[in-house]
């Protein structure tokens, strides 16, 4: 057989239905076989300790045991990489299920069992071989994002800064600097503890590029600005880039920066035919790059691909700095590596230190 392993796969859902479609799905992948299929958290949880999978596929709303107990007693035992595939109505869920440590989510059209999760196929198979190609010290970054010392508002503790520097909120006056964030496969929970761990009254505007369905990026947002101390909205037409506001870009959009007589404009714009990814990162730190030079900063975190890569030598090339997450806290290197690989110069800092790094760009001087 050479060097190839054999992925080890999961199905734990509660649909006869969708347990038989998802096991064809996966026995699709010629390396992939199913170890598995159980009916709810309960039986899950045992098969899973038993045959110790490389990838889970998760219902999230199942009896006797559902898919949130089940992530945090297997990712508080064996941290295993974990697909949800939940309904599309299921937003809210499917965002607490990412912040207990599953990796990544299919939306599938419904809760019922129905024909129309065929068409997901290529999506489930995608996802499931990604996480099979997971390293084994990513996987504990899988239940490490709950910190233990949570603040009253459920959000990660806020950093405490010493600065001259503040503005009132309220009256949200433009911002002369912006970061421009990007993440994939990882970034949801990864972009709560670095948001929620921020100061309200920074005074800087973040724009952030997460690869997401729209209605999730929705959805996303709303909780986002229940935990961070910042205003977060998702930018669905155009605003002015204020102080102490985050901006999420929709699914299905771009963000695009442009100077404006007093100050910089945000729009979410339709994506081109030549946007390999959407959100686009590389879309908006261009713009940025164009629009603010030296103050903008690129913040590049987990995820598949090498979105963010090109951007970021654009943002380099005008003086802004760029960040990227080290190999050691990103869930998947991908997109950090991607623009280490481009020779942009760049500083690799581990998740921890990230907002940290954030609060120092919005405080630093000035240059135009």
């Amino acid at each position: 057989m050479g060097s190839s392993r054999i992925l080890k796969v999961l199905i734990i859902d509660d649909s006869a239905y969708n347990r038989r479609v998802i096991a064809d799905f996966v026995e699709e992948i010629p390396e992939a076989i199913v170890v598995g299929k159980a009916s709810d958290g309960q039986e899950g949880l045992q098969m899973a300790l038993n045959e110790r999978p490389d990838v889970i596929t998760l219902d999230l709303e199942m009896p006797r045991m559902d898919g949130f107990s089940f992530l945090r007693l297997i990712m508080s035992n064996q941290p295993t990489p974990v697909i949800v595939i939940s309904s599309h109505s299921d937003k809210e869920n499917v965002f607490r299920a990412l912040e207990l440590g599953a990796l990544d989510f299919v939306a599938k059209p419904s809760h019922r069992a129905t024909p129309e999760i065929l068409e997901l196929k290529d999506e489930v198979i995608n996802k499931i071989r990604m996480a099979g190609q997971l390293k084994p010290n990513s996987l504990h970054r899988l239940n490490s994002y709950a910190p233990a010392d949570l603040s009253a508002s459920g959000a990660f503790p806020v950093i405490n800064i010493d600065s001259d520097t503040t503005f009132d909120p309220g009256m949200e006056p433009h911002a002369q600097k912006v970061v421009v964030m990007a993440a994939s496969t990882g970034g949801p929970a990864c972009i709560m503890q670095i948001l929620s761990s921020l100061p309200g009254n920074l005074p800087i505007s973040i724009l952030v590029a997460q690869h997401m369905p729209p209605k999730f990026t929705t959805t996303f947002s709303e909780r986002l600005n229940r935990q961070c101390a910042m205003r977060v909205m998702e930018l669905t037409l155009v605003e002015m880039a204020r102080k102490g506001v985050i901006y999420i870009c929709p699914g299905d959009k771009n963000l695009e920066l442009t100077p404006g007589l007093s100050g910089t404009i945000i729009t979410a714009v339709r994506p081109k035919s030549t946007d390999r990814y959407v959100p686009s990162a590389d879309y908006l730190f261009r713009s940025a790059a164009s629009a603010l030079r030296k103050n903008v900063m690129a913040v590049v975190l987990t995820g598949m691909g090498d979105d963010g890569a090109n951007g970021s030598v654009a943002v380099a090339s005008v003086g802004g700095p760029v960040l990227v997450e080290s190999v050691d806290t990103a869930v998947v290197d991908g997109m950090p590596q991607a623009v280490l690989r481009t020779g942009t110069p760049a500083m690799e800092e581990p998740l921890e230190h990230i907002a940290e790094k954030i609060v120092q760009f919005a405080h630093s001087s000035t240059n135009s």
